[in-house]
């Protein structure tokens, strides 16, 4: 059973004061796992120091959680400063102690850490999971061992600002009819709980019997303000459920994925998604000279969609048998004709990486176009919706008084 790997130390935030080689008083902060480190750190630097003292974190306990964002930024830093010549443990000291995110900081310095004390800059990697997946230390570990570090770098920066943006892209289409139908629901519930119970008040005068839509809304209103405390635990306790399914039942996520697949529209977007997401991640790993079939494992879990994410897997084993990679596409089904074909293409001339990243290139472009039509087919749509639902609600709760006017003008 292999040991376990040793916990990064805490980086804390050290003031320190001291004097240069020209003896002018210099002051500063610093991060680092200790004190002694830090003193060391500024004697390297030739600085002479006087005075040391870590930072009270009483009122900085709450630190910004590290996003993929982040991560791809940091990718991009390291390798502008590889190519320009910069030592790698530098480079990390660099962009560690320029990032304004410290929980970023702490992570950078600590596999700085890590690889100024002779671990591979993969194997410092490895003890981050979290933010740095296998195809991330896979990437960084052939370039490595090709002695093409800084040339990995930038393919591996490359990847993850293409693969961050078409997650935006993908939330983008989401968001806004997310965002629409909760302030929908909250103006409802505002509109049944607090608004609705006036005009009962006002029913209650009239002596006659409510129409049949008012009294259904009516009793809805009655409901809501008895029970809204339930519906809420309802709502919240539906999510908790459906969120722990999703991690933990892989049946689950499969069902999600193939009606996601098979919606109008949505669908589209997500499979023209999947496939941009596979083509760049399998671009990248085949220039960096992983070897087709390892290529293929990590590119499974890369896809964002576990019905090609299995089939991924599928078309590995027949890799793996000897079988084309086009053969092993063109059988799954689920892969465009012009995708197989510049696979294909790229078979014959020695280019899969390069047809394959003009493939990705064309569905990211694809699928920012679907987004913006369905933004735009969205927007009429979910008007109407509010239109409709909002309206409903003022007409039934003016409709009485209609009636009565009514009443009284024919008298």
């Amino acid at each position: 059973m292999a040991a376990a790997a040793p916990k990064a130390e805490k980086a804390n935030v050290f003031a320190w004061e001291g004097s240069d080689k020209r003896g002018k008083r210099v002051k500063g902060e610093t991060r680092a796992p200790s004190m002694a480190l830090v003193r060391a750190d500024l004697k390297r630097q030739g600085i002479r120091v006087l005075k040391v003292k870590q930072k009270s974190t009483l009122f900085n306990t709450k630190k910004k959680k590290i996003r993929t964002g982040d991560i791809a930024v940091f990718s991009r830093q390291l390798a502008t400063m590889m190519s320009s010549g910069v030592p790698l443990v530098q480079a990390f000291d660099i962009v560690g102690r320029g990032h304004e995110n410290p929980s970023m900081q702490d992570l950078i310095l600590s596999i700085k850490a890590d690889v100024e004390g002779g671990t591979a800059l993969a194997d410092a990697l490895k003890k981050h999971p979290f933010y740095f997946d296998d195809l991330f230390c896979s990437l960084v570990h052939a370039g490595e061992q090709a002695g093409v570090l800084e040339e990995l770098l930038h393919k591996i920066a490359t990847y993850k600002e293409k693969t961050e943006s078409l997650k935006g892209k993908i939330k983008k289409a989401m968001f806004y009819p997310v965002a629409v139908i909760i302030v929908a629901f909250l103006v409802t519930a505002i509109i049944m709980i607090f608004v609705i119970p006036q005009f009962q008040d006002l029913f209650s005068s009239f002596g006659s019997e409510l129409p049949a839509f008012t009294q259904m809304v009516v009793a809805m209103s009655e409901w809501m303000q008895d029970w809204w405390w339930a519906l809420l635990i309802a709502i919240t306790g539906t999510g908790y459920f459906l969120g722990n399914v999703w991690k933990r039942s892989r049946k689950f996520r499969h069902a999600v994925d193939v009606m996601l697949l098979k919606m109008p529209i949505i669908g589209v977007i997500v499979n023209k998604a999947a496939i941009a997401r596979f083509a760049r991640t399998l671009s990248t790993m085949f220039a960096a000279g992983v070897p087709l079939v390892e290529a293929l494992d990590s590119v499974s879990g890369a896809t964002g969609n576990v019905v090609y994410g299995e089939a991924v897997q599928r078309m590995r084993e027949d890799v793996a048998t000897g079988q084309s990679l086009q053969l092993a596409m063109k059988q799954q089904n689920l892969f465009p004709h012009m995708v197989i074909q510049m696979v294909a293409i790229g078979e014959e001339a020695g280019s899969i990486d390069s047809m394959l990243s003009k493939v990705a290139d064309f569905f990211e472009e694809e699928v920012d176009n679907a987004v913006d039509a369905l933004s735009s087919l969205l927007e009429p749509l979910i008007m109407v919706i509010l239109g409709t639902l909002i309206g409903g609600l003022v007409i039934a709760m003016y409709l009485p008084i209609f009636q009565m006017g009514s009443a009284v003008m024919g008298k």
